[in-house]
């Protein structure tokens, strides 16, 4: 017995820290998000969430406008490295730890110096939340000194379409559901446990096998793009689960206490009233 405890502690004491890496690990998508909200649209554009931890990359220290009498169809020097415009415009290491690029196109391009440095983008900012939510207009300045007029999108009334959606397709199926489960549960009828069976069944059955078949009944009774429509919809395909749900809980309430509700003379409709809902 004691071989076994030792055994099962060993067992979760590695198990813990999995869980834990797992858990870090899916985390990470929705903290590159968070971080993002808070950055600079040119900084969204042009680097990586992370990039706002310390980290090497590299950093321009120089600018060279190639001369007109440069041949470009040949071997090029710039900053003590030579190279051709194919091998610049990939990036030429140097000895000494610098990195020479060409930008641009072969006519007009310029040719820059950069250096790998420890450095960090941590321009946070509030502004991405203001201009989202009240869709007035704002100014983005870019890398390069421009400036951009831009609109904010106003979602102020996608909030409200998604509590106009969310809360009636929360609580038409959770009331029907409340009243199918208690009477699985615990009204007697024919062929009860088979009409469970179907409902629980139907949780197994894929969501889109049916939209095609709804859609086009939606079309029939001209309900499509409503949102009558979009309630029915997430009360049907939500009901199996929620009846089931609701029925595991239901089923596990003190038979004592509805049998003295009963005996009181409590109607179902008064038990399911006083003593389910509460």
């Amino acid at each position: 017995m004691a071989r076994l405890t030792k055994s099962s502690r060993a067992r979760f004491s590695l198990a813990t820290p999995i869980l834990i890496l797992l858990c870090l690990l899916w985390l990470i998508p929705t903290l590159g998000l968070l971080i993002s909200s808070f950055r600079t649209p040119d900084d969204v554009r042009n680097s990586g969430w992370w990039t706002i931890f310390p980290h090497r990359a590299w950093q321009v220290v120089e600018v060279i406008k190639p001369e007109p009498s440069v041949d470009r169809s040949g071997v090029m020097s710039f900053a003590g490295t030579s190279g051709t415009f194919d091998q610049l415009r990939t990036g030429i290491e140097t000895d000494d730890g610098r990195r020479v690029t060409w930008v641009g196109n072969r006519r007009l391009g310029t040719v820059r110096v950069e250096e790998l440095r420890w450095t960090m983008t941590a321009r946070l900012t509030l502004d991405n939340y203001a201009n989202v939510l009240t869709g007035k207009q704002y100014e983005i300045t870019h890398e390069d000194g421009s400036k951009e007029t831009l609109r904010g999108d106003d979602l102020s009334g996608a909030f409200l379409n998604s509590l106009a959606v969310t809360l009636p397709s929360v609580l038409l199926p959770l009331m029907v559901a409340a009243f199918a489960a208690y009477g699985f549960a615990w009204v007697r009828f024919p062929c009860r446990r088979l009409i469970f069976s179907i409902v629980v069944a139907l949780m197994v059955v894929p969501l889109q096998v049916s939209l095609v078949p709804v859609l086009s009944d939606y079309v029939r009774l001209g309900l499509n793009g409503t949102y009558l429509a979009v309630w029915l919809a997430h009360a049907g395909f939500g009901l199996p689960l929620a009846i089931y749900l609701l029925y595991n809980f239901i089923a596990s309430l003190p038979r004592e206490l509805l049998e003295a509700a009963t005996v009181d003379g409590a109607s179902h409709l008064k038990i399911f009233r006083s003593i389910i809902l509460p």
